[in-house]
């Protein structure tokens, strides 16, 4: 035997980078614990007589046939033609098809805090829970059908799921698996690695993705340098790298090579009085968001460089909107999901916050929510790229899949057209994933990740909510079966 080409050979296996299985995998037969809540299998199907908000921000197309062959969308023609032969039609009068949502901030777990009261005390550790079973059950049964998970606290299990669901044996969406949070020390729950050096920081990266995962986040309390060199790893492995910052302002992650800012403008500390490098201010950012008005030169100077560096900004309207008196809807179809503690927990906290109605605290809240609107349209409108997601994390107003179809109605809130929202939320983050090509629009040849909806989002976004039946490769799932697989679960498992 050749022992020095054997270990020439062994060397260059051991050093090099696995590739991360793809976010869109090839469709795999469904077991039948799946397969109980499939209500159109797949095939050549028609979907005749719909509404078709193809997700580019066209105006809604009125009495069309969508073609399904298999996993593929196979045309898009009047319903005046005939279906063609072998196509099971299925008459949806009065429905609208969208493509399937792209959830941008997405996450498979439930942070909680032990023992909170009603005056909002509670003890540590927060500690975060993976919700495995619940929360895929929920974005699909919504209609999310591609999410990134955008900050694991268990990246093993996420990297386990997705290959379960690619593999047809588990329930939920396409998966863009996020390595675990790069933070430093100072973390907000107890799960985190701190990060305690730049060299750290690139094996952190190295070591996750050769385990697989498909993109990263950095956190509130990284160091500009370990930032550099996480963002300098991924890039390596062409991977990108979003972050939810605070230590770091958005001026230095774009000038870092960042590739995405998660939060809006919330988050964003660079006016913040006192702030010093690398340091997270008592204010997290939220003196910036006041200042900062739409049109400001600062505003102005902000946004002409993050477009310039091509940053996409990731819009999470719903967890913001969670701290503006009286704002948030209360919806029993989002209580009847949560665990008695999680429900009790979060009308605790929405108590609280109606509390604050008409106090400085409260009206600060709503100005600066009011100026992030006010940003998230002026960064479009300069050629930024806009995604969405809605954060569920902590709060039980922000549940999984509820969430997302209430981060499409607060862009129109913002003060987008519906299907401009419905854009941000499908095309956008498939433009951003480098998926554009296979999903996002309602176009031939893409996958047939669809959402069918009992009403017309495009002239009343509330509609969005009316979700019937969800695509995914082709395949229908019954949205009302799903949710009442989890009914009274998630905040457990």
């Amino acid at each position: 035997m050749n022992f020095r080409l054997f270990a020439a050979t062994a060397a260059l296996v051991i050093g090099a980078a696995a590739t991360a299985a793809p976010v869109l995998a090839p469709p795999a037969a469904l077991v039948p614990d799946v397969q109980q809540y499939v209500t159109i299998a797949g095939g050549k199907i028609a979907l005749t007589h719909v509404r078709v908000i193809d997700g580019t921000g066209a105006a809604p197309a009125e009495d069309r046939t969508v073609l399904i062959d298999g996993p593929k969308i196979a045309g898009v023609q009047p319903a005046s033609d005939a279906v063609p032969a072998g196509y099971q039609a299925i008459d949806l009068t009065g429905a609208s098809v969208i493509p399937g949502l792209v959830g941008m901030h997405n996450h498979l777990f439930y942070l909680q805090r032990p023992n909170i009261d009603a005056s909002g005390h509670f003890e540590q550790p927060i500690i975060v829970p993976q919700m495995s079973f619940s929360a895929p059950r929920l974005y699909l049964a919504n209609g999310v059908t591609t999410m990134r998970t955008t900050g694991s606290v268990e990246p093993y299990t996420d990297l386990a799921l997705k290959r379960e669901i690619d593999a047809g044996k588990l329930v939920g969406p396409h998966l863009d698996v996020t390595g675990p949070y790069l933070e430093g020390p100072g973390a907000f729950f107890i799960q985190n690695h701190p990060i305690t050096s730049p060299d750290d920081a690139r094996k952190t990266v190295a070591y996750w993705a050769d385990q697989g995962v498909n993109s990263f986040k950095a956190y509130m309390n990284i160091s500009r340098a370990a930032l550099k060199a996480a963002i300098d790893e991924a890039h390596r492995r062409h991977l990108k790298v979003t972050g939810h910052l605070c230590s770091v302002t958005y001026p230095e992650a774009a000038e870092l090579g960042i590739d995405n800012l998660e939060h809006g403008f919330f988050v964003n500390t660079q006016l913040d009085p006192g702030k010093q490098p690398d340091k997270c201010t008592d204010t997290v950012g939220n003196p910036t968001l006041l200042a900062m008005k739409p049109g400001s030169p600062e505003a102005n100077a902000l946004i002409s460089l993050l477009v310039k560096r091509k940053v996409a900004i990731t819009s999470t309207l719903p967890v913001f909107e969670q701290s503006v008196p009286l704002h948030a809807p209360l919806q029993a179809r989002q209580m009847d999901v949560l665990t008695p503690q999680a429900k009790e927990s979060y009308l605790y906290l929405r108590n609280l916050t109606a509390s604050r109605a008409g106090t400085p605290r409260g009206q600060q809240a709503a100005e600066g929510y009011k100026n992030d609107l006010g940003l998230e349209r002026q960064f479009v409108a300069a050629g930024g790229l806009l995604i969405a997601g809605p954060d569920p994390t902590g709060n039980g107003g922000v549940i999984p899949g509820f969430g997302d179809q209430r981060e499409v109605e607060l862009l129109v809130e913002a003060g987008f057209t519906p299907v401009e929202a419905i854009r941000i939320a499908t095309l956008n983050g498939a433009t951003y994933l480098g998926l554009a090509d296979r999903i996002g629009s309602i176009t031939p040849g893409k996958n047939a990740d669809l959402v069918v909806i009992r009403g017309n989002p495009a002239a009343n976004i509330a509609d969005i909510e009316k979700v019937e039946t969800v695509f995914k490769d082709g395949v229908g799932y019954d949205s009302a079966k799903l949710l009442d697989s989890v009914r009274g679960r998630f905040g457990q498992y």
